[in-house]
């Protein structure tokens, strides 16, 4: 899975230039929010390229932007996937989909509306992440900046993509470039409640990020005792030298955490 999703504007070909050596696991082409409405032609023609030869997300326009339809014809058949922003309904996926068949969906909840319907948008066999839009949904919702006005709906996004069946929720980008002791307490936050992965706007955040969602040495430790300890037990429900009780879902965790080191 990936730890870090690097955003790049679309119509500054200086970033699309660096965006792929920065060292992030994955890098979404951005479309929307980064780009000036006077540069939305340019950035699709500057992405619609690049994805030619290079693999990445897209970050398209809103689907009821009016500029969507005009992003998924140049940038579908090449893009890896699409990041759709500001999905708030099953529909919103559905018209999407029809117009990029085949491609991975993250769908990005940014409203009140969303989380409403997140059991519904994590269902449609297309999507393959569902993704925090904090900033946006705090403004929707008039909460303030912080981690616990934005707790209720990450535990909602995590268990809504479990429900699914799906990737783990990606965290949303933060947004203080200088604050790297709050990034780490941010994505180790939402790493805690079940998020994998982060967006990030700079390659400064990266290091952080990976840190954040790549287990330690300890974590992968334990997860090799346990996974050793209930194979040896045939499955049944065993108690390790230390005193912790190991059944199914405790293993299951654990292999988890071994498939994670591995990737």
């Amino acid at each position: 899975m990936n730890r870090s999703y690097l955003f790049a504007p679309g119509h500054n070909l200086n970033l699309l230039g660096k965006v792929f050596h920065a060292g992030a696991d994955a890098v979404i082409l951005d479309l929307e929010d980064a780009v000036p409405p006077s540069e939305k032609r340019t950035a699709r023609a500057n992405v619609a390229s690049v994805v030619t030869t290079r693999t990445a997300w897209v970050r398209i326009n809103a689907p009821g932007s009016g500029l969507a339809a005009a992003d998924l014809h140049a940038v579908a058949a090449s893009a890896h996937g699409i990041r759709i922003p500001k999905v708030e309904t099953l529909d919103d996926v559905h018209w999407v989909a029809a117009r990029a068949p085949g491609k991975p969906l993250i769908c990005a909840i940014e409203t009140a509306k969303g989380v409403a319907n997140a059991f519904d948008i994590a269902d449609h066999p297309a999507v393959t992440h569902l993704a925090l839009g904090g900033i946006d949904l705090q403004k929707d919702l008039g909460t303030g900046d912080g981690d616990i006005p934005m707790q209720y709906v990450r535990s909602h996004l995590v268990v809504a993509a479990r429900a699914a069946g799906i990737a783990p929720p990606i965290d949303s980008v933060y947004p203080h470039l200088n604050d790297n002791d709050g990034l780490i307490r941010q994505a180790a936050h939402s790493r805690s409640l079940g998020l994998f992965g982060k967006s990030a706007i700079h390659p400064a955040q990266l290091t952080a990020i990976h840190a954040t969602f790549t287990s330690g040495q300890d974590d992968i430790d334990w997860a090799r005792e346990v996974v050793d300890a209930f194979e040896k037990a045939g499955g049944a429900a065993v108690r390790l030298p230390g005193g912790e009780f190991v059944d199914l879902p405790v293993a299951e965790r654990a292999q988890k955490i071994l498939d994670a080191a591995r990737t």
